[in-house]
């Protein structure tokens, strides 16, 4: 069997012949341990907590199966669907995928480090990526970042090996995977344009000039349509999303995209993300693929100007991290007491990421260290099942006639999901369960006769919403037990009559989006 496999390489477009790279064999055992041992640790801590709101929105809106929403693609909402048929109606079978992604990504990150030339130590460090604070937290979650996370990986190894071993066959699984990624999230368009800019600008331009990079495209738009054309036919609703999104996190998320870049992978790692960045730059070998340093620069000059969300850039990171893997295998291999300076890294990385991003601590140990405070993903998995006990409570409190007559209004996604999810447990009417938010707006309209509204969370106090009815009064407020702050902690549940109009007249004015 041949253990090493020299690639050919073209010449560069000054006329110069590139070097080559020796490709060693897949380290498909440490780098198997790695991913085993992620499985493994986010299988035990899944279901700790409990459902994260973004999770609880996907099981409703997988009930609801269409070619797009106001908010998103529909690949999520479906894999949550097909995740909860499978292996059950759980936290732990909704996060199924979640952790099968994070697999993937511990692979991925793997082959873009043998694809630049590392053998088994840079390889399985390069998936030691995938325990840091990124990996373990959209592997513990199924968020619409968790599969896109897998898709950029996916699109830039094959990038790689078609820039790298000029077989520009791979620009069509490239595409390929971007129109998968269009199911699921458009932000794969924004590396696209990242890398097509950089390459433009410090080449190699050859790559552009291929037919297979425009058949790619070609296939990339045909996989993708559906949801494309679902954005043009309703007018593009994930840029009414991206403005809403800006004018309410934007100052947070430019404040918060620098920070981030840093713990991606992790602190400890970092000098291997910065070893990435310069190899990919410097090195003749790597010279097809140095686009991939302006085209980082260029997309946190756009999530700054564009004020999106800092996680955006992490495909590509943790792709920097495995380019990085390969000097960082050649530093160790020229010392040998650097390999346990290397592996305590490693250690440190993964148990503070595992501290930080996975249910390992009871929430009250949680409410005394304070690690929620800094993590939202964690924030947002407290408290529904008791909102919805403490929203049922005052459901219960109404006359009959008056319950004859009621609707539910949730202020947003999380909170309506919960109440499909946990309010039938504690009596409450999932069928007059309504919502204002995003694509819950569109799903049913409240009864032109209902007389009695019980608001729940909507805005500090109602609100505005407040004064569209004869009276409303606060019943109770929204509390978990701890001293962890969340979105809905100390939120109002109201009870609002009269009406000023009908609620179908009135259902337009309670459409928000963020």
């Amino acid at each position: 069997m041949t253990s090493s496999v020299a690639a050919a390489r073209p010449a560069d477009e000054s006329g110069r012949a590139a070097a080559s790279i020796t490709r060693r064999p897949f380290a498909r055992l440490p780098v198997g341990l790695v991913a085993a041992a992620v499985a493994a640790l986010l299988a035990a801590t899944a279901p700790a907590y409990g459902y994260h709101r973004d999770e609880l929105y996907f099981r409703v809106l997988g009930r609801h199966p269409a070619w797009g929403y106001v908010d998103q693609p529909p690949g999520t909402p479906l894999l949550t669907r097909a995740a909860t048929a499978v292996f059950g109606d759980s936290v732990w079978g909704l996060r199924v995928p979640a952790v099968l992604a994070a697999v993937a990504v511990a692979v991925l990150l793997a082959l873009v480090a043998r694809e630049v030339g590392a053998g088994a130590l840079g390889q399985t460090l390069a998936a030691c990526g995938v325990a840091g604070t990124v990996g373990l937290l959209f592997g513990h979650v199924l968020i619409t970042a968790s599969v896109d996370l897998v898709v950029w990986l996916t699109v830039l190894l094959c990038v790689l090996r078609a820039a790298l071993r000029a077989q520009p066959r791979w620009w069509l699984a490239a595409g390929l995977a971007v129109g998968v990624g269009l199911w699921f999230k458009l932000l794969i368009g924004l590396l696209v344009a990242a890398l097509v800019l950089a390459v433009l600008a410090v080449g190699p331009r050859s790559l552009l000039r291929s037919r297979w990079c425009w058949a790619g495209a070609a296939l990339a738009l045909a996989v993708g349509a559906p949801n494309l054309v679902y954005q043009v036919a309703n007018d593009f609703p994930q840029l009414t999303m991206a403005e809403a999104l800006r004018q309410h996190k934007g100052a947070e998320a430019r404040t918060l995209l620098l920070p981030f870049q840093l713990v991606t992978v992790g602190l400890p790692l970092l000098p291997v993300v910065v070893a990435g960045l310069v190899a990919a730059w410097r090195r003749p070998a790597l010279r097809p693929i140095r686009a991939l340093v302006p085209g980082y620069a260029l997309m946190l000059v756009a999530l700054l100007v564009l004020a999106a969300q800092p996680y955006y850039t992490a495909g590509l990171v943790l792709a920097l991290h495995a380019v990085g893997s390969l000097p960082a295998e050649q530093w160790i291999d020229r010392v040998a007491r650097r390999r346990r300076l290397v592996t305590a890294a490693v250690a440190l990385n993964a148990v503070a990421a595992t501290a930080f991003a996975l249910p390992v601590f009871p929430l009250s140990v949680q409410e005394r260290l304070g690690l929620a405070a800094a993590d939202q993903v964690t924030r947002d998995q407290i408290g529904w099942p008791r909102y919805v006990r403490q929203v049922a409570d005052v459901w219960a409190a109404l006359s009959s006639a008056d319950r004859a007559h009621a609707v539910l209004i949730t202020g947003n996604y999380g909170e309506y999901g919960a109440i499909d999810r946990y309010g039938a447990r504690y009596g409450l009417p999932v069928d007059r369960l309504y919502s204002g938010q995003n694509e819950l707006h569109r799903l049913a309209v409240p009864p032109g006769d209902t007389t009695v509204v019980v608001l729940f969370g909507l805005g500090e106090d109602g609100g505005v919403v407040a004064t569209w009815f004869g009276s409303c009064r606060i019943a109770a407020r929204l509390d978990h037990g701890l001293d962890i702050d969340n979105e809905e902690q100390g939120r109002p549940v109201a009870v609002c009559r009269r009406p000023m109009a009908s609620l179908p007249v009135l259902w337009p004015r309670f459409l928000h989006y963020d």
